[in-house]
């Protein structure tokens, strides 16, 4: 839940991006920390226990100036996507207030995409958070660059039926390798995070 200093005025919240391991979660969180260095006034945090690494950075979100007075500190971590590291996942998403899922447009990936939402929606349920009832969700269909080079690609209405068909996220194309779609990604998944928490700020 999110974090509303009252007397600040400032709500901080919390946006992890989650998916299978090596789908570009952190190529996503390092294109944003590059584009935005110049506003953040701390480093990004890589965290290793176990051999698997968490990454985050906090910054005040793009042109959303304040909502209701109150002005938007934003935290966005990135978790590691390998089936073994769940112990991790699940410690980062205590507190999440919105979610970016990157999904991997390869087609080999397709069972571990599903899997990774699956193992997704457990670890929320654990904390008593359904992502299909107004959960802020958004879903990025990463590598879609990958194309050009033969590799072949699921399309999108088979990621949509496998990922999206009850969630109705909105959803983005992107290459995070290369910054397509990326800024808009997060953009959406902001804002949607903060309406989803107006009703708290009073």
């Amino acid at each position: 839940m999110a974090v509303i200093n009252i007397r600040k005025k400032e709500v901080q919240v919390k946006i992890v991006y989650v998916g299978p391991g090596r789908g570009g979660k952190t190529t996503n969180l390092e294109y944003i920390f590059s584009t935005i260095r110049h506003r953040i006034q701390s480093d990004m945090v890589s965290i290793k226990t176990h051999g698997d690494r968490t990454l985050f950075f906090d910054f005040l979100p793009f042109d959303l100036g304040q909502i209701q007075g109150y002005k938007i500190k934003t935290q966005l971590y990135t978790v590691p996507g390998q089936v073994k590291y769940n112990a991790t996942r699940k410690l980062v998403l205590k507190g999440v207030d919105g979610v970016v899922f990157v999904a991997d447009s390869m087609a080999v990936m397709r069972e571990k995409n599903i899997v990774a939402l699956k193992n997704l929606e457990e670890n929320l349920t654990f904390y008593d958070i359904d992502m299909y009832n107004n959960f802020p969700l958004i879903m990025q269909y990463n590598k879609r660059d990958l194309d050009i080079d033969g590799i072949p690609l699921l399309d999108i209405a088979t990621l949509q039926s496998d990922l999206n068909a009850n969630l109705k996220a909105p959803y983005f194309e992107a290459s995070a390798i290369r910054g397509e779609n990326v800024i808009p990604t997060v953009k959406k998944a902001i804002s949607t995070t903060i309406l989803s928490l107006q009703d708290h700020l009073v």
